[in-house]
């Protein structure tokens, strides 16, 4: 697109993953914009400034700088894509067009619903204007101070669809949620955070659909006792692109078919999201592990190597010096680290799934797979707790949190080469 600007502008955008996504659209040149406030002005002046978007805390601001804005962008008070035409300046809003991509490709409608809006921003302004152009039945903003707030949120328990708008759970501060999904009765949850791929938001959403399903043939009485009942949820990577595609047609004037926002997605999803792999001590991960890395080109990170480099000393004199509490809590520190990184294959020790932090942490930005092998088939050198007689035990207690944990299960009795085929072809797919 020649000596044009094109890109994202922002305060600070070193989270931002809009380039990859609009260089994948065609735009070769796009590019990330930091600007402080008092440089807005000059910048927007400039007549090699072609077409921009525009993130926090500018999607406001902007607007006065615009020589006409889109009706449906006055609307929602906010623009996020600015196009130079004949010397001026054209303002849009295609949040509102991921926003609604986001939910259908979901199948979350917001017709004749209650629709319950966390925050009160620039994005809650979308997802409002989003709703009321569904025929949202009503739709309430909840805040910190208004009349609608965490404290008095009860009150709106019996809502259809809950939409995150809040940073809360946002890489790189990702633990916590807003809400507690289980205090809700709603059956649709939607968080425009991307990054994590799940955050504890939609986590707990998922346990909840998996736990109905699980049980699903259990009486209806026992499933409403339970707070179960089948929800659909979206993180905000959809959003993101979706969004971006619509904003590269504006700038390019050619029209994008949805396909493409799928084909980016995917290959996203394939880049960016962990794989990450439990079982019992000995049962293949690491070995697995690196026939993983060898297909898909992602480093590996054997969790036990990673604590015995941190830790200056082989595991089995972190339990007998330290004891095994002051190990569990550097595996969970390298973990968090490693989960954090994205891109990778993550072979674990036996017992991460132990403590509930590291089953949010693993499942936030990674797909998990659970490698199974016959107990007898296990090694026990160099393993402190497998040498103590206890397998039988641990391995009672360990699987159903490894069954909890599991985006998938494998029957590691193959060869470490096909059980990694296998591993990566259901990832892809």
């Amino acid at each position: 697109m020649g000596e044009k600007i094109y890109g994202l502008l922002g305060r600070k955008l070193g989270h931002s993953w809009s380039v990859p996504i609009h260089q994948a659209l065609g735009c070769e040149d796009y590019r990330l914009i930091e600007l402080e406030p008092g440089q807005l002005g000059d910048f927007l002046r400039r007549e090699d400034v072609a077409g921009l978007n525009v993130t926090i805390p500018y999607k406001r601001d902007v607007m006065s700088f615009c020589d006409v804005i889109d009706p449906a962008a006055a609307a929602i008070g906010s623009v996020n894509t600015i196009v130079r035409r004949e010397g001026r300046l054209y303002g849009y809003n295609t949040d509102i067009d991921g926003f609604l991509y986001m939910l259908d490709r979901a199948g979350i409608s917001l017709t004749d619903k209650k629709v319950l809006v966390l925050g009160s921003g620039g994005a809650s302004l979308t997802a409002q204007a989003a709703a009321r152009r569904a025929g949202a039945r009503k739709i309430v903003v909840v805040s910190r101070s208004g009349p609608d707030n965490y404290e008095n949120l009860d009150r709106h328990q019996y809502s259809d669809v809950l939409i995150n708008t809040t940073p809360i759970g946002m890489w790189p501060n990702m633990e916590g949620r807003p809400v507690d999904v289980w205090s809700l009765d709603v059956t649709a949850v939607a968080d425009v955070i991307y990054n994590p791929g799940r955050t504890e938001l939609l986590l707990q959403a998922e346990e909840i659909d998996r736990d109905f399903h699980r049980m699903s043939d259990a009486p209806r009485d026992v499933l409403v006792n339970a707070g179960l009942r089948p929800i659909r949820y979206t993180g905000g990577l959809p959003m993101l692109v979706q969004q971006a595609k619509r904003a590269e047609e504006l700038f390019s004037g050619r029209e994008i078919p949805d396909s493409e926002t799928e084909r980016i997605l995917a290959g996203l999803w394939q880049e960016r999201t962990n794989i990450v792999l439990v079982g019992m001590p000995g049962c293949g991960k690491t070995t697995v592990g690196r026939e993983l890395a060898r297909l898909s080109g992602k480093p590996l990170v054997d969790l036990d190597e990673e604590i015995v480099r941190r830790a200056g000393k082989p595991i089995p004199e972190i339990f007998r010096s330290e004891g095994e509490g002051a190990f569990r809590d550097l595996e969970s520190q390298v973990l968090a680290d490693a989960c954090a990184q994205g891109g990778q294959i993550i072979a674990t020790g036996g017992g991460v799934v132990l403590r509930k932090e590291n089953r949010i942490a693993m499942r936030r930005t990674g797909r998990v797979y659970f490698l199974r092998r016959p107990l007898s088939q296990l090694p026990t050198d160099g393993r402190p707790l497998s040498q103590a007689g206890r397998l039988e035990e641990m391995f009672q207690v360990r699987e159903p949190l490894y069954q909890a944990v599991a985006d998938a299960e494998i029957d590691n009795g193959t060869t470490p080469a096909g059980a990694a085929h296998w591993i990566w072809n259901e990832f892809c797919g």
